[in-house]
């Protein structure tokens, strides 16, 4: 409610309808004054920015101390005193993938060789130079071209960082050539072209194709720069994280569904999502928490700070304990099972939708 006059007409601006008190219970519009002064206008920005977070603080201060008490309240239809629990899941998740992606950088996690490489020039080039040699040592047992090929097989790992020195092929005979499916293509059109010209049952499959074209695609953008490759692809892979997790909530709710089937007429599918959904913002939250700790150590270089991480996430299992404890009812045998059940289950999942989106990042790259 806010602090401006209200109207003596008792008619609402709005839909014209006959009031009965300061609200219009039809479009729930405010009888008040329409003309108003721009102090009026001030206070009222911040009487709406200080009602949510009143709002936002008490329900935190519920969510991340009385766990499944906000999820049980939502059911019984006490929603008005908290926020909603949808909006508290955008807010917390977008702070905490702003808070995330400022703090750590992907390419980070692929070191630069360049680097190695400028202080010791000399490293890569004495190191291929070994291999060589030692490829070039075994080729002296060869006696036949097929000995020769069974060698150079073995030693496939190490063609894109050594070079063959073409005399030692000359005098076995024969020349040196890696090639994989997508090796003598110069573009995905010349690929296609040529997989037309062939007949029905030599082309590659679709599944082939799909693979061979991107493989193309990928190595006329990176070349040989593996490192630009795999910091493109980590990076993409960490921004899918917010889709990952927004997909994941379904399906963690839907696990929770199967437990508590024999109860599915008390608890419907949207309520073992509102359940999940609170878990959820609390995991961002704890994750604020852990980020903040790990911030702390970087910066005061006391490591034995890193030990408040162990009851930080003690706490989380205890708290999705005990949260099914209070929202689902059941006794303690009961509910330990099947908190062990849902933590293979939701496990399970999580790592094949990180396996799922790291592969798929492939064609984003």
């Amino acid at each position: 409610m806010s602090h401006a006059k209200e109207r003596q007409e008792k008619i609402c601006l709005n839909c014209n309808i006959s009031l009965h008190g300061r609200f219009c219970h039809v479009c729930g519009q405010e009888n008040t004054e329409p003309k108003e002064s721009v102090w009026g206008l001030i206070k009222h920005f911040f009487y709406d920015i200080t009602h949510f977070d009143g709002k936002f603080f008490s329900t935190l201060k519920y969510l991340a101390f009385k766990p499944g008490f906000l999820s049980a309240e939502y059911i019984r239809g006490r929603r008005a005193s908290y926020l909603n629990p949808i909006r508290m899941y955008v807010f917390t998740s977008a702070f905490f993938f702003i808070i995330f992606f400022s703090i750590y950088d992907p390419s980070n996690l692929v070191s630069d060789s360049n680097q190695s490489d400028k202080k010791n020039p000399d490293t890569a080039a004495n190191s291929n130079a070994a291999r060589q040699a030692a490829i070039a040592k075994a080729l002296e047992f060869a006696h036949t071209k097929e000995d020769s090929a069974e060698i150079l097989e073995g030693t496939a790992v190490f063609t894109d960082t050594i070079p063959i020195d073409p005399s030692d092929t000359a005098k076995k005979g024969w020349t040196v050539k890696m090639s994989t499916d997508t090796g003598d293509y110069k573009s995905v059109a010349e690929y296609d072209s040529i997989q037309r010209s062939l007949p029905p049952d030599k082309r590659h499959g679709f599944l082939r194709r799909v693979l061979n074209r991107r493989q193309i695609v990928i190595r006329n953008k990176y070349g040989d720069d593996e490192r630009a490759l795999m910091r493109a692809w980590i990076n993409h892979f960490i921004h899918q994280f917010p889709k990952l997790l927004f997909v994941s909530l379904p399906i963690f709710a839907f696990i929770l569904w199967l437990l508590y089937i024999r109860r599915r007429k008390q608890y419907y599918y949207v309520n073992h999502g509102i359940f999940s959904i609170h878990l959820y913002i609390f995991s961002f939250i704890l994750l604020l928490v852990s980020m903040g700790i790990t911030g702390l150590v970087n910066a005061t270089g006391w490591d034995w700070i890193n030990w408040l991480q162990l009851p930080l996430w003690l706490y989380w299992l205890y708290y999705l304990y005990k949260a099914m404890r209070v929202f689902y009812q059941q006794g303690r045998t009961k509910t330990v099972v099947k908190f062990l059940l849902l933590n293979v289950l939701a496990t399970t999942v999580i790592l094949f939708l990180f396996l799922v989106f790291f592969l798929v990042t492939v064609f984003q790259i």
